[in-house]
């Protein structure tokens, strides 16, 4: 039943008008708002991304207890399709909302008929009143930005009578279990249970609730108002700051072009905190499409969430829990210089990539041209810069508004001297990561997979006495193994688990286990064969000492038989060299002890056996055998690029007789020209230098260095 409307209040002096000037008198005029979405209703409002149908409201004045006409409006939903929920609590129909009116004429038509039934009532400014944050925050704001509306103010503060009702009743169940129904029982109200009329018994329910409140201590009900944030506020974040777990989240599959506005549109609703949105890049110092987003509050965390797989254009966007670490490690920075350069407030940041290394503020200032110019002038750009100072191409620029920085954007590949620029779009958190990435990349990068013998001596046969694990999962590692291969890890060799990586040194998903005996292997694959590791099955087959080694040693073992490792292919056969005498190796007693006698290498590089170790020739490129992890695994791992035949040259020059020993001599290709013999030596921290040959390439103060002998006393650049 709609009650009739309240009377205009008669001329002279009105006590309720002026008393909605003094906030201290109470609060002005409520309008309670109830609204319903195609999909789903109740807590998830707005979760499946559907559109508004449906708008229930009501003017309430509290001082003066009048309410006035309850107003009820549909809303056309682009797609009119309802779920089976909405249909059986609506008895909406797909043809009751086609003729409905679209939500930009039903918001025009709602803030008419709001502003008659407020000036009836007494006048002054009227705040909305909602059950729970959903409706705003969940279904209002994200459609009308999807659509391009521009709400009223008035949408952008409201009150919560859950809160509210909580506020005076803190005993109750916490406010964001409360409903319509929950309140008006614990406060004893009778409502009319013959009201059928969707959203009509919500909305005078929820009048009722508030009259009921407000005959009570009302000093502390309606004084604070919910605030939506009307634009992102972006800001430097320093890695002391404390971010609480509770308020971040992870977006993942954000188009690479999107920016942190854009990200924001995306959460449009919900309060991010200044300075909140992390763009994450990838090792090449790109976007990879994922950022992290820090909120003012749990709840509103909490309400990201229920984003899940919306949509940002055509492109759906997954939303998961991340931590605080995380955020202060993408969007944290320590550097005095960013933190100057992010303490502009209101600025626009874009990204410039590809500039030429003898490039100065000057260059960059004239390629933007005066249309455009930048805050500060030089004060404005910030040069990222390698550690030792050297240039990097890019650099941050500083905008007033947007308007500048978009006539910055139509210079996107335009030319620079002899090379084009690209210009992007950033934020506060990309500037401090790309600084936090240059500030902490070393001298030397990390080197190509190994080309390297096997450090432990496998012993050949022809006897099945190894299984072969085909099919592992890339995750997986000698623990989960273990755990699959179960009561027969118990039968494995010392060392004799074996990883299999392929050239980029990445694991293949083979693996190789040396087992006690032949009749332990076999009864392993018939036990394990086929198991489910982490979701994908695992064969497990018998195979002998020989066939591991040549797989070990880059041959290829398959289901048509084997193809021999490239040394072995008359093509690449790289000439033998004789034994040579080696001097004693070098190992600390401390690593001697992780190991037996029998796993340490032996002390000359080619053992006296029929079959001479292979040395690749230095016109073989590319060739990289297979390199292994061993239970237990070594404490560190040799790294180098490959062998190279000593040439004459360095032999009649070389005073020590290491030199002549075949495959001393090791190259190393792309070292950085600032790269000194500290980095050089530490790329070798796996083998020991011989003493003499020490004291010639690092001063003798340095610290010792644990490894092999030869052959790698010589470096040459």
């Amino acid at each position: 039943m709609t009650p009739p409307p309240p009377q205009p209040p008669p001329p002279g002096p009105n006590p309720i008008s002026d008393s909605a000037a003094d906030p201290r008198l109470g609060p002005g005029p409520l309008v309670v708002l109830f609204g319903a979405t195609a999909g789903a209703l109740g807590p998830d409002l707005g979760s499946d991304e559907t559109d508004l149908i449906l708008l229930v409201w009501q003017v309430v004045e509290p001082r003066s207890r009048q309410v006035g006409t309850l107003h009820k409006s549909l809303v056309r939903a682009e797609a009119a399709a309802l779920s089976p929920q909405c249909r059986e609590a609506s008895g909406l129909s797909a043809d009751s909302l086609a003729r409905a009116e679209p939500l930009d004429k039903v918001l025009q038509q709602f803030s008419q008929l709001v502003s008659g039934d407020v000036a009836l009532l007494g006048g002054g400014p009227y705040m909305l009143c909602t059950d729970g944050q959903q409706l705003l925050r969940q279904v209002l704001h994200p459609e009308a930005s999807r659509k391009n509306l521009v709400l009223p103010d008035t949408f952008f503060s409201f009150y919560d009578l859950r809160r509210e009702f909580h506020v005076q009743h803190p005993s109750a169940c916490p406010a964001r279990e409360l409903t319509v129904a929950t309140m008006a029982q614990d406060l004893g109200l009778e409502t009319d249970a013959t009201e059928d009329d969707f959203g009509v018994w919500e909305v005078k329910t929820m009048v009722a609730v508030i009259l009921h409140l407000l005959e009570g201590p009302s000093g502390q009900l309606f004084s604070k108002a919910e605030v939506v944030k009307q634009k992102y506020e972006t800001g430097p974040c320093s890695k002391a700051d404390a971010v609480d777990s509770e308020t971040v989240v992870r977006a993942r599959g954000l188009p690479w072009q999107s920016s942190d506005q854009d990200v924001a549109r995306f959460f449009k609703g919900l309060n991010i905190a200044r300075g909140g949105v992390a763009l994450c890049l990838n090792a090449q110092g790109r976007r990879n499409g994922e950022a992290l987003i820090r909120f003012v509050d749990s709840e509103q965390r909490d309400l990201a969430l229920q984003r899940h797989k919306h949509h940002m254009g055509v492109r759906y966007i997954e939303v998961y829990k991340a931590t605080g670490e995380e955020f202060v490690k993408i969007a944290g920075g320590t550097s005095l210089e960013v933190a100057r350069f992010l303490s502009r407030e209101d600025q626009v940041i874009l990204r410039l990539r590809g500039l030429p290394f003898s490039a100065g503020p000057a260059d960059v200032l004239g390629f933007l041209g005066p249309e455009c110019p930048v805050t500060g002038g030089a004060d404005g750009l910030l040069f990222v810069r390698h550690p030792d100072g050297r240039p990097t191409g890019d650099a941050f620029a500083l905008f007033a508004c947007e308007d500048l920085a978009q006539a910055a954007l139509r210079r996107h590949k335009g030319m620079l001297g002899k090379r084009y620029i690209e210009l992007f779009r950033s934020t506060a958190a990309e500037v401090q990561q790309v600084l936090n990435r240059y500030a902490s990349s070393p001298l030397l990068p990390a080197l190509a997979a190994p080309l390297l013998p096997i450090p432990f001596p496998l012993a050949t046969g022809t006897g099945r006495d190894c299984v072969r694990l085909r099919g592992l999962p890339y995750t997986a590692t000698i623990e989960d193994i273990l755990s699959f291969l179960g009561e027969a890890a118990a039968d494995i060799r010392p060392h004799g688990v074996h990883m299999v990586l392929n050239q980029q040194g990445r694991p293949s998903g083979d693996a190789f286990i040396q087992m006690t005996s032949a009749e332990r292997a076999l009864a392993a694959a018939q036990r394990c064969h086929k198991k489910v590791m982490k979701e994908r099955y695992v064969e497990v087959v018998p195979c002998s000492t020989e066939e591991m080694s040549r797989v070990l040693m880059g041959g290829t073992l398959g289901r048509s038989g084997m193809s021999p490792p490239p040394c072995k292919l008359p093509c690449l056969s790289p000439p033998t060299y004789a034994t040579f005498q080696a001097t004693p190796a070098l190992i600390p007693a401390e690593t001697a002890a992780l190991y037996p006698s029998s796993a340490l290498l032996p002390a000359a590089r080619v053992p006296a056996a029929p079959t001479p170790v292979a040395y690749y020739p230095g016109p073989a490129a590319q060739l990289y055998m297979n390199y292994t992890a061993y239970y237990p695994s070594p404490p560190v791992s040799p790294t180098t690029v490959g062998y190279l035949t000593t040439p004459p040259a360095a032999l009649a020059s070389a005073s020590t007789s290491v030199l002549s020993q075949p495959g001393a001599l090791v190259r190393m290709q792309g070292v950085p020209y600032t790269a000194g013999m500290k980095d050089l030596l530490s790329v070798f921290q796996a083998y020991q230098l011989a003493p003499d040959d020490y004291t010639s390439l690092m001063p003798v103060g340095d610290p010792p260095r644990t490894v092999l002998q030869a052959p790698k006393e010589w470096v040459c650049l």
